[in-house]
């Protein structure tokens, strides 16, 4: 028996709360260039009047969709179901089995933590329904939490008893340092120049903008006012990337709680996620270029029902560990997959048949748009032909260092348990995936690959993206390593060479 009764239950009445003050907010910021655009005919009075009238119509409206919406709910846990129930115009009623349950995710936004609420995602470790999740749309958080031991304990496997070890790992405020040299940051740097310009032209101010940067710079070249700007995005982008890293990780713990894997994290909207041991499949370890070249990797999971990115989230749900020194990255991957395989097994390289042809793709792909550009430099401006010789001078290195860059990333091997596949342009990712997770084999070969005897091959598995490929592998290695990965799934259809 659980704590819970087996009657009906209401969500938390302060979603009534919640859903006005975030209607409210949104409505005001899409109020105010509005507001800005039409103050200067219609007054400026009149039209805060008229915006403060539109925000509280509107989060008036919302609240009292939400509050119909609560009234109309109720879930009840019992000791064999989860049941949610919506009576309300359209009748619906969800159930998920209590023995079904692999994961119960806690996420709360900053409205949310500040009523005292979050929002409880139940779900079977499938993605093929909706039926396959129940959501809990809030409630408090003590029950949330009660909630994610309950149901998490209750459906755990009794035949492996595994005692709640220490804690795998914690923030360490030094891993900061590895946000800068991550992707985002020319991207928060250019967006942040998008907003100085979007705003100015709410508050008509573009044209002083541009009067200020050419008073301020008019002394310098074209050259030189362009390296000014890379710099002063690079550190907004280097400030932002670090705001960015202290709001997703800030109080992260990863732990072992029931023999659940539990993390942890996140500054204003928190996020705690529980990942049962019998959904693990392997871990990847990702090495990107920047973060490489400092010796740190990031971990992510690889397990049965794991969900992918969505937009409303900076971080993926299933890195467990962001980026950190080496060590502390082979030591977490250790501990979360029972084995070192991920980072100790021994990888055999490629044939060099797989370099050239990253080598020839590489070149293709600058020397196409360079002689696009030449030809039409000889039939418009010459403007065209310098700037395709420019474009082949400086791309040509690039794209050759990324073709060996590539290549040396490449590797499979085999370990006790698991198959590890490495691969990656600028960042390398290592899988160690269960050998008894594989489901089946994809093999494929395109007419390059054939002419060079290279085929790639993909472990099929119902966890994270359905596939963990080895990029051009020689072909009687790749059969080879699936027959002896998996002894018997590819045995029937292969053929004795003579």
């Amino acid at each position: 028996m659980t704590a819970f009764d087996d009657g009906w239950q209401q969500l938390h009445p302060r979603t009534v709360h919640v859903t006005a003050l975030w209607m409210a907010g949104v409505t005001a910021g899409i109020a105010v260039p509005f507001v800005l655009g039409f103050a200067s005919a219609a007054g400026l009075g009149v039209m805060l009047l008229i915006a403060f009238g539109v925000v509280v119509l509107v989060a008036g409206a919302a609240a009292l969709i939400d509050l119909m919406r609560w009234r109309h709910t109720t879930y009840r846990v019992t000791d064999d179901r989860v049941e949610l129930r919506h009576s309300w115009v359209l009748h619906t009623h969800r159930s998920v089995p209590r023995d079904r349950v692999r994961t119960v995710d806690l996420v709360a936004d900053p409205v949310q933590r500040l009523f005292g609420v979050a929002k409880v995602k139940i779900g079977t470790g499938q993605q093929t329904s909706e039926s396959s999740h129940v959501t809990l749309d809030p409630v408090g958080r003590a029950v949330a939490e009660q909630l994610r031991r309950e149901l998490l304990r209750s459906s755990a496997v009794a035949t492996e008893a595994e005692p709640e070890g220490p804690v795998i790992a914690a923030l360490n405020w030094q891993w900061i340092r590895y946000a800068p040299v991550s992707v985002s940051t020319p991207i928060l740097g250019a967006a942040a120049f998008g907003a100085v310009m979007q705003v100015s032209e709410w508050f008509q101010l573009q044209s002083a903008v541009f009067t200020t940067v050419r008073d301020l710079f008019g002394g310098l070249s074209v050259l030189g006012l362009i390296a000014v700007l890379l710099a002063a995005a690079l550190v907004v982008g280097v400030i932002g990337s670090l705001g960015v890293f202290v709001e997703m990780w800030y109080r992260y713990s990863l732990r072992r709680e029931d023999g659940n894997l539990v993390m942890s994290r996140g500054l204003l909207s928190t996020r705690s996620l529980t990942l049962e041991r019998r959904r693990l499949r392997g871990v990847e370890v990702i090495e990107p270029l920047g973060v490489r070249v400092l010796r740190a990797a990031r971990v992510d999971v690889i397990a049965t029902g794991m969900r992918q990115q969505t937009e409303n989230e900076r971080a993926d749900p299933k890195t467990v560990l962001p980026a950190a020194p080496f060590e502390v990255a082979r030591r977490v991957a250790a501990e979360v997959l029972g084995s070192e395989a991920a980072t100790a097994t021994a990888v055999t390289g490629h044939p060099r048949a797989a370099l050239w042809r990253r080598v020839r793709w590489g070149l293709y792909c600058v020397l196409a748009p360079a002689a696009m550009l030449a030809v039409l430099g000889f039939l418009l401006t010459d403007v065209l032909a310098h700037l395709a010789w420019i474009l082949a001078v400086v791309l040509l290195p690039v794209a050759v260092f990324l073709a060996f860059e590539s290549y040396r990333n490449l590797g499979h091997g085999l370990a006790e348990r698991h198959l590890v596949t490495r691969y990656g342009i600028g960042a390398r990712r290592t899988a160690a995936l269960l050998r008894s997770g594989v489901i089946g084999w994809t093999i494929s070969s395109s007419p390059f690959q054939r002419r060079s005897g290279l085929v790639t091959v993909k472990a099929t598995t119902a966890a994270n993206s359905g596939a963990y490929p080895v990029y051009d592998v020689g072909v009687d290695d790749g059969l080879r390593f699936a027959d002896d990965a998996v002894p018997g799934l590819l045995t029937p259809f292969l053929e004795p060479r003579r």
